[in-house]
């Protein structure tokens, strides 16, 4: 049986604090009953705590640098109704999503977040220091909320993974009928990520939630991160929106025809 339940009592959290300190203190809440960690656990935390202890916060008067800072390859705009611009766009980590994951909300006034330097490193020694003070072998996942480019809403994704297999690999099994199971790969860390916010929520002020009943998934720290769910954009059959896509369909054709017909003006001439 998997249970999940958000941690209380982490509070705000500034540049230089201690998460793993902060996540100990919680846990010694006398509402817990001095709830501890246990082997198989694994941790999910919003990735704003850990951008903030990081320092990763700049004045909002500079999100459009910090937008371009970020982003790598802009996959589509759309203006919107307000009058801004909605960017889709890859950010530095690879991730696709919006505003290259650069944050307005659960900040102070006048400040925006940005995702943290290195997810996966974060994790990990988030994970270290967890399993050094407890003696547990617990799992870290780093989540942030992304939309879906086929779907309305978002939910929360891994963006950074520690100590966790972050795929189910199931190909070579089979199913209940017998038949192989050929590409079948579920995003466990994904999975583990958007149930922690159904607990840890948006407002709520928990940033941290725990997963306890998937110890199958925790193993070594150096197991492969989330990184390794970001698809190589080789593979990416989608990397410009529908609009921009069409665009350069058209512009590619008109080059096309304005090639061929100068080259028939050269030939007459």
């Amino acid at each position: 049986m998997m249970t999940v339940w958000a941690l209380p009592g982490i509070g705000e959290v500034q540049p230089g604090d201690d998460l793993a300190e902060l996540i100990l203190g919680a846990l010694r809440d006398p509402a817990l009953q001095d709830e501890s960690l246990e082997d198989g656990d694994v941790l999910v935390v919003t990735s704003k705590i850990v951008s903030k202890a990081e320092g990763r916060i700049v004045q909002a008067e500079d999100r459009e640098a910090a937008i371009a800072a970020e982003t790598v390859r802009v996959v589509a705009t759309r203006p919107r109704a307000d009058g801004g611009v909605t960017r889709i766009v890859q950010n530095r980590l690879g991730i696709v999503g919006a505003a290259a994951g650069v944050d307005a909300s659960n900040t102070a006034s006048g400040t925006v977040l940005l995702l943290p330097l290195d997810p996966d490193a974060s994790a990990r020694d988030l994970a270290r220091a967890l399993r050094t003070a407890t003696g547990a072998e617990i799992g870290i996942i780093i989540s942030d909320t992304l939309g879906r480019p086929w779907r309305e809403g978002q939910t929360d994704v891994a963006i950074g993974a520690a100590g966790v297999h972050v795929f189910d690999r199931l190909a070579g099994e089979v199913d209940s009928a017998g038949r192989p199971l050929i590409v079948t790969l579920p995003c466990i860390a994904d999975e583990l990520a958007a149930a922690g916010d159904l607990v840890k929520g948006k407002l709520s002020g928990c940033p941290v939630a725990v997963v306890r009943g998937m110890g199958r998934v925790v193993g070594a720290l150096d197991l492969p991160g989330a990184a390794s769910i970001v698809r190589d954009s080789a593979k990416d059959m989608f990397r410009v929106g529908a609009d921009e896509a069409y665009r350069a369909g058209f512009e590619d054709g008109r080059s096309s025809t304005d090639a061929r017909a100068l080259a028939r003006a050269e030939e007459e001439f």
